[in-house]
């Protein structure tokens, strides 16, 4: 059984301490504080501290980019967040409202290519010029460019 160990949510954490806990690249770090999705201060030596609560954080991201949330969303909804919140269960039931519009919207899309991929690309550009199934006489292009057929509401 792994033991549990509670975070000091008070004690400081250098960037190698960050990446061991949570799991993720010391440039993994370096790249959320640069994107402003976390933030560290510094030492009276210049090296960067962390905030215990920076590993909640990392959580939250690591879990939001593996539903393919963008990382500005992602940034836009922590930065609504009071600083270094611990975040609590309504703040983390607001998130997860927030983004599960873009999540519905994101499964409705992958579901519809899945189901039609085999059909053709129907998008008026990139398939053929006439396409007598899915776009005959190459009607989309008035539409505009892209993949008018997937893109639809």
């Amino acid at each position: 059984m792994a033991k549990v160990v509670a975070i000091d949510y008070t004690r400081s954490l250098s960037v190698g301490e960050v990446a061991k806990r949570s799991g993720v690249a010391v440039s993994t770090i370096h790249f959320y504080e640069s994107k402003g999705l976390i933030k560290a201060t510094r030492s009276e030596g210049n090296q960067r501290r962390f905030s215990g609560i920076v590993l909640r954080y990392i959580a939250i991201i690591k879990v939001a980019q593996r539903t393919g949330i963008p990382l500005d969303e992602i940034r836009a909804a922590l930065g609504e967040l009071p600083p270094d919140s611990k975040l609590t269960a309504a703040q983390w039931k607001s998130l997860s409202e927030r983004w599960r519009q873009t999540l519905d919207e994101r499964i409705k899309r992958l579901t519809r290519l899945r189901d039609e991929l085999d059909n053709c690309i129907g998008c008026g550009c990139l398939s053929l010029q006439d396409c007598p199934l899915r776009n005959p006489n190459d009607a989309l292009a008035a539409e505009g460019p892209g993949p008018r057929i997937l893109e639809r509401p």
